[in-house]
């Protein structure tokens, strides 16, 4: 069986996007069920994002930018954690203003939004992934 290089870019992109597929059904999941509780849709995008992001870190730190090997703790570990949270706060802010943009200015439907703007922050997503939060520390 063709088995993809995990440090090619493409092989990275179709990783992360298998796993992103999962993220974005936890994370739209929870988004519809938290509008339909009628949860503030700033409010149902925050937690719902949180969720799908929790579980990217898991998936993505394992299987697309580590080779398949449990992350050993550490201090590194620590590093690329908090990037994670960095980077991904920066794309949920891209989201959250995207996502007010679409529903108040244009008066789109919150989950039509929702699509949207899920489609504009996947590649802004990967790229500061790839680039920042998952780059390999070079050994002392």
């Amino acid at each position: 069986m063709f088995k993809l290089n995990r440090k090619m870019p493409a092989a990275q992109f179709i990783r992360f996007n298998l796993i992103g597929l999962l993220n974005t059904a936890i994370d739209f999941v929870l988004f519809t069920l938290f509008i339909w509780l009628g949860v503030y849709y700033l409010l149902a995008q925050i937690l719902a994002y949180g969720a799908g992001m929790a579980n990217s870190f898991l998936l993505n730190n394992r299987y697309t930018f580590n080779k398949g090997q449990a992350a050993v703790p550490g201090t590194n570990e620590w590093k690329k954690r908090l990037r994670f949270a960095a980077w991904n706060g920066i794309v949920l802010g891209i989201s959250l203003l995207l996502l007010a943009a679409l529903t108040k200015l244009f008066s789109m439907d919150d989950v039509l939004a929702k699509v949207i703007v899920t489609i504009v922050t996947v590649g802004i997503n990967f790229y500061g992934s790839r680039k920042w939060v998952f780059v390999q520390q070079q050994a002392n």
